[in-house]
């Protein structure tokens, strides 16, 4: 290989797995990136329209990736962030929900089950390179962007958490997929969105090493294949104002000498605003590089980040033995993942892989275990008098399918419940008309959404949801208040009579919560994190199944 052929294979592009017409400029970028450049790889991300996030479809998917393949010199590595299985990027796989519903369920088994399915969905899809298990502790309750992604905030807790996901990850020794544990060196106690700004973590080196370092020991002593670096300010190890993923006193200080991590070390997207907004493209890849990163992920310039590092290396900036060290590690994890065998996907066994009965039973249960009761002061659950109860979707945007599975749950059961909906769209007048009409209710369930977005900021109800959800608290009906994602939502309401949390948006979570409302299933969960003044690590209300489960596994 050429030295531009060398620093190429250190960069993993963006592409979004949509089977591209080779008329359109996206598939050029692509194909150049690819054909020409000779880039590493490429990472598999959302597309968003009209504020929607769109899913790609499994067969597009796969034969994007053959196609790709085909066109490369050197077989690529695919990458995708499946936090929580392949459903977080594509459609028509398991609903698997996020990690902190696990940290609720306390069955690491059912971790293992999810490194396993995810293991097996993603080579299924072409994906030989996944980026989870989230190792952050989240111990904020402001973190903006981790939070549900995070098993919990105890560290050996999240450290059984990761290192069972591995385990899982590994069963399949005959299609073996890249396990990346991140953001290095913890992103769970910061109060910023590193896809906005630098975060920082203001802790001393002897706190970090005890918190944040003890899931990442633990991954590296389970031999994980990848660390990706967080976007952050760590002043106990770096004292200059400047990310963990340009610092070598983290990347290699830390990482590598003091952790003995030999694996690839990946940067985090380089076009999010934490570095791209200190250095441009150019600048930031080669600072990367001097710091001990392997792997350049997701720069808006591909060809300007190569002609830097190529730039670097030939002035003598950098040495180029720091770049064959990196490739060297590159394409010893494409060799491992078999690519220099087989490096295409067979189309015709993937409804197969994907379908998989057992896989789903996974997912539902694991959500139905998550489901965690914090108060209950007038026994809302399981409910007494359904038919008179009345149930409120609340969502941030205005046409959201966020619900639409719990609703259709719950009317399967009980017919006559009613249901109000609700969005931050909506305008005061309305949400006061909905709040009013639910006066004659016997009790309300009110279901939010809100999940960890990228360049959102916070994790908070929207103030025009907050006002109508604190209406309705102060409606005579007791509200039982159920969130569906953030866990911390008990401090923004406080005078809810009951409060229960799924941890998890996905569709199996919906129907765990229409399971445990009506009784089909036990309530068992407990906090995964400390909710300020009102619960603690280790709470939860134990309630008794009241019926046999008689709703049909999640498809």
């Amino acid at each position: 290989m050429s030295l531009q052929d060398r620093v190429a294979q250190l960069v993993v592009v963006r592409t979004y797995g949509d089977y591209l017409s080779s008329r359109s400029a996206e598939y050029h970028s692509v194909a150049h990136w690819i054909r020409d450049l000779h880039v590493g790889g490429f990472i598999v991300a959302n597309r968003v329209k009209h504020g929607s996030v769109i899913n790609a479809q499994p067969f597009e998917m796969a034969s994007f990736t053959n196609r790709m393949q085909s066109m490369a010199r050197t077989p690529l590595l695919v990458a995708a962030d499946f936090e929580h299985g392949a459903s977080m990027r594509v459609a028509g796989t398991a609903k698997f929900p996020y990690f902190m519903a696990y940290g609720a369920a306390h069955d690491l088994n059912a971790v293992r089950q999810l490194g396993e399915a995810t293991a097996a969905e993603a080579r299924a899809l072409g994906v030989t390179w996944i980026f989870a298990p989230d190792a952050d502790v989240n111990n904020n309750p402001a973190n903006p962007i981790i939070n549900t992604r995070s098993y919990g905030e105890d560290p050996q807790a999240v450290a059984d958490g990761v290192a069972a996901f591995i385990e899982g990850a590994r069963r399949n020794s005959a299609s073996p997929v890249l396990v990346t544990v991140k953001h290095f060196p913890g992103h769970g106690d910061t109060a910023e969105d590193s896809h906005l700004q630098m975060a920082k973590l203001d802790q001393t080196r002897e706190r970090i090493e005890q918190v944040e370092l003890v899931p990442f020991r633990r991954a590296i002593e389970h031999g994980v294949d990848a660390v990706m670096t967080a976007h952050m300010a760590v002043p106990a190890f770096e004292p200059e104002p400047k990310p963990a993923t340009v610092s070598r006193n983290v990347l290699t200080g830390l990482l590598r000498d003091e952790l003995q991590f030999h694996g690839i070390i990946v940067t985090d997207a380089l076009d999010m605003q934490g570095v791209a907004a200190l250095y441009d493209q150019g600048e930031l890849a080669v600072r990367a590089i001097e710091a001990g990163a392997d792997v350049l992920l997701m720069p808006s310039d591909p060809e300007a980040v190569i002609r830097a590092v190529v730039a670097a290396v030939k002035s003598g900036r950098i040495a180029r033995r720091r770049i064959d060290e990196s490739v060297a590690r590159v394409l010893a994890a494409k060799r491992r993942v078999g690519l220099y065998k087989r490096r295409k996907v067979d189309l015709d066994s993937i409804s197969d892989l994907l379908g998989d009965p057992q896989t789903a039973n996974w997912a539902q249960t694991a959500a139905d275990e998550a489901i965690t009761l914090v108060r209950d002061d007038h026994h809302l659950f399981p409910a007494t008098t359904p038919a008179t109860a009345c149930l409120v979707v609340a969502t941030e945007a205005q046409f959201s399918s966020r619900g639409q599975e719990l609703i259709a749950e719950v009317h399967r059961r009980e017919p006559k419940m009613r249901v109000a909906l609700a969005n931050a769209a909506m305008t005061e007048p309305v949400l006061t008309a909905v709040s009013s009409d639910l006066k004659s209710c016997t009790a309300v369930y009110a279901v939010t959404f809100v999940a960890t977005t990228a360049f959102r900021g916070n994790v908070a109800v929207a103030e025009p949801l907050a006002n109508f959800l604190n209406a309705v608290i102060e409606n005579p009906p007791p509200v039982a208040l159920i969130s569906m994602g953030n866990p911390y939502l008990l401090s923004s309401f406080p005078k809810v009579a009951a409060y229960a949390a799924a941890f998890s948006t996905v569709q199996t979570s919906e129907i765990a919560v229409a399971r445990a409302l009506f009784g089909e299933i036990a309530i068992q969960g407990k906090m995964p994190v400390t909710i300020p003044g009102y619960s603690k690590v280790g709470d939860g209300i134990q309630v008794a199944a009241r019926t046999k489960v008689t709703s049909p596994p999640a498809e």
